[in-house]
């Protein structure tokens, strides 16, 4: 493989890698915001309890991405010396928004509310918890804006080869950046609930019964119950937004090769590029035409439209668009029948003391979910912006630097292997930190030791 598609994978790495974790803290600010106001408001010690644990999950996935974070900066000028000589004068700017706005922000409070409940006063320790929740909501949307504006890009234009901005309220409010922040937020949300079921649900099952873990639990469960309807009609909206700015991407997720009406919704199928068609197809007659256009009768976008005269593809690959996101679709309509489903059991159990075992399994398998979700829809979107880097302005292959392609596999290798490391020890540390607080629970709760849980430790 050549030096371009090296460097393309090994961002790949990078980004995948490090989006797990602020798609856990985006969320996880506000549940914990959510639980110190319950505490503030009931004065149950349950809901503080349940702080102190999730607190440490937050400080976990904040110092991992952070550092993960780094290492894509640092690509910008060793891989992609093109993005920020091209657009720089849009990206540096935003970039630099979400350190000053948010990151310091973050930072600043996060001391105060792993370690400060019992040195603040209560006022204090909540308003840090607000802080640093606007801050991750601040951190996702200028990086939401400029991924955005790379996706439709508005308010520029070209100097002598250089993007200029002309007006900066266009670049940051780009057509598709509302729909496409609106979505993140909510899959990050998704992502936190089945985080807390999967993990209360794992407490139960080692033999936590403290109230705490009930709590969480059914606050896990019942969040997205809520949010997974909303994620399907606003995920409708963001692809409606897309089919009118970037067909060519609509036409590879649905692998939609002709131009026309009564368009079928594909729900299997191999695509074929060389040949232009699909193998082993299954789908259901109108559906996408009905999905896309809300028209049976509706015309979808062919792909066979996006290749020149001289033979150039101009669209996005097909098959890893095609499969990412019925990916992403097939773990949201499972997130949905979960959800609900144990949602339903929890109002018929009075509670989820009579919740099943198997149940309780099935939470925990679905525990990280989320970020499976999140990887199909991030890949859907980024992929199916190729074979541009910027859209109409800058292609994938103009901005990569000349890096010799050993060189690049060779760090691709040790970049893969340290993150292999640090997920599954982050996994691990997650498991063991509930494993441990249900030990100390069932140590207080059956008296055999006077046990203190002090924030942090």
């Amino acid at each position: 493989m050549d030096g371009l598609i090296l460097s393309r994978i090994q961002f790949g790495a990078n980004i995948s890698f490090h989006i797990l974790f602020p798609t856990i803290t985006i969320a996880l600010g506000w549940v914990l915001l959510f639980f110190r106001l319950r505490f503030n408001a009931t004065g149950d010690d349950r809901w503080m309890a349940a702080y102190h644990f999730w607190v440490k999950i937050f400080a976990l996935s904040f110092g991992v991405g952070v550092v993960s974070g780094v290492t894509m900066s640092f690509q910008f000028g060793t891989n992609w010396p093109g993005f920020m000589e091209k657009v720089g004068n849009v990206a540096g700017p935003l970039l630099a928004y979400e350190v000053m706005t948010a990151f310091f922000l973050e930072a600043a409070f996060l001391g105060i509310m792993l370690f400060g409940a019992k040195r603040v006063p209560g006022w204090l320790h909540t308003l840090a918890t607000v802080l640093v929740a606007v801050g991750t909501a601040l951190s996702a949307f200028w990086i939401l804006a400029l991924n955005s504006w790379m996706q439709t890009p508005a308010g520029y234009e070209i100097r002598d080869g250089v993007v200029h901005a002309t007006d900066w309220l266009a670049i940051i409010f780009n057509p598709s950046m509302p729909y496409r922040v609106l979505h993140m937020l909510l899959a990050s949300g998704l992502t936190v609930a089945f985080l807390i079921s999967g993990v209360s649900a794992y407490r139960r099952l080692i033999g936590d019964k403290s109230k705490g873990v009930r709590l969480t639990l059914q606050t896990g469960i019942y969040m997205a119950a809520v949010l997974i309807p909303i994620q399907i009609y606003v995920g409708d909206a963001h692809g409606l937004n897309t089919l009118e700015h970037q067909p060519q991407k609509i036409a590879a997720m649905e692998a939609n090769w002709n131009t026309g009406p009564n368009v079928p919704l594909i729900l299997f199928a191999i695509p074929d590029e060389k040949a232009q068609e699909n193998h082993f197809e299954i789908g259901i007659p109108d559906g996408a035409s009905l999905i896309l256009r809300h028209d049976p009768d509706g015309v979808v976008p062919g792909l066979k439209d996006f290749i020149a005269a001289d033979g150039t593809v101009e669209h996005p690959p097909v098959a890893p668009l095609f499969f990412s996101f019925r990916i992403m679709v097939g773990v949201g309509v499972l997130m949905l029948l979960v959800s609900w489903g144990t949602a339903y059991a929890i109002r018929r159990k009075h509670g989820v003391d009579g919740l099943n075992p198997w149940l309780l399994r099935g939470l925990v398998v679905m525990t990280f979910s989320g970020w499976v979700a999140t990887l199909a829809g991030w890949y859907t979107t980024e992929i199916g912006r190729q074979p541009w880097l910027v859209t109409g302005i800058l292609s994938t292959k103009d901005a990569v630097a000349d890096v010799p392609s050993g060189m690049v596999l060779s760090t691709l290798i040790a970049y893969l292997v340290v993150y292999a490391v640090l997920l599954v020890a982050y996994v691990t540390v997650v498991f063991r930190l509930a494993h441990k607080s249900s030990f100390l629970e069932e140590r207080i709760h059956s008296g055999a030791a006077q046990v203190e849980v002090v924030p942090g430790e």
